[in-house]
């Protein structure tokens, strides 16, 4: 018999929206006027003049009907690029560091100990610099290249410490039940240890990653034609500040966001 229409069991879509509640809706959308009040007030008491149809064509535009991206999204592009090729480096490095502590190899623990000691009781600007101005020009080292070398050390040792959690995290019980059946230390990471720990600190890495887009802006400093850097050039141009910061903000929240929701996503699956 078919249940009444008060008894139907609600699509899981209505459940979810039922949990959101309306009270914080409201804040978000009273906060959000507030700032928009409090920005057309400010700018109103200084005289500043609007221009936001003046920033298309430092997005894109187009020529006999081809796209042709603007310097901000060329900028977004080599902020892509650095930040994909130093996420990359950052996990090995991580992952490396990860194993130097947990092995029985005493000068291994040194050095991934001096390491990590190093990086997170230094500002990143500061080993960007270090990097740039004083390895570089030694080494023959491309900004570029600078600027990659600097974010991989950073987030990776940051990221050391998320593998090495995920690793402790395993119980001892799967480290005999490996033993047992005959293999060796690099075979249990391989085929037992690691499966287990890559669930565990998907979530935490992805986090990393939201944050290695953001510290990339630093890359600027040193002349790394990044989205940041081409927006202080178009600044020094047109003087349109708050227009083009304004819009540099909403292009990483694009990019961060989708990433953040991404992280809850996991967190909700593997929780």
């Amino acid at each position: 018999m078919p249940l009444s229409f008060h008894k139907r069991i609600p699509h899981p879509l209505f459940r979810r929206l039922k949990r959101i509640p309306l009270l914080d809706i409201l804040k978000f959308l009273l906060l959000i006027a507030a700032v928009v009040w409090l920005l057309i007030r400010g700018s109103g008491r200084i005289g500043y003049n609007w221009q936001w149809y003046r920033m298309t064509r430092y997005l894109y535009t187009f020529e006999d009907g081809e796209f042709i991206p603007g310097p901000l999204l060329q900028g977004l592009e080599v902020t892509l690029q650095i930040t994909a090729v130093s996420l990359i480096l950052a996990f090995t490095i991580g992952l490396i560091t990860a194993f130097l502590r947990l092995s029985g190899s005493f000068l291994g623990k040194i050095l991934a100990r001096v390491y990590l000691e190093l990086i997170r009781n230094t500002p990143l600007l500061v080993q960007l610099f270090f990097i740039y101005f004083v390895l570089a020009p030694i080494l023959d080292i491309h900004r570029f290249t600078a600027a990659v070398l600097a974010l991989s050390l950073f987030e990776g040792a940051y990221a050391s410490e998320i593998f090495r959690a995920g690793i402790v995290s395993i119980h001892r019980g799967q480290w005999e039940a490996s033993y047992s059946l005959g293999l060796n230390t690099r075979q249990a990471y391989r085929h037992i240890i690691l499966p287990q720990a890559v669930r565990r600190v998907i979530p935490p890495l992805t986090s990393q990653a939201v944050s290695l887009v953001k510290d990339s802006a630093l890359v600027s400093t040193i002349a790394v034609y990044d989205l940041t850097m081409q927006g202080q050039i178009i600044i020094a141009e047109t003087y349109l500040t708050f227009e083009v910061w304004f819009l540099i903000a909403a292009i990483y929240l694009m990019v961060t966001v989708p990433l953040s929701l991404g992280v809850n996503l996991l967190n909700k699956r593997m929780g």
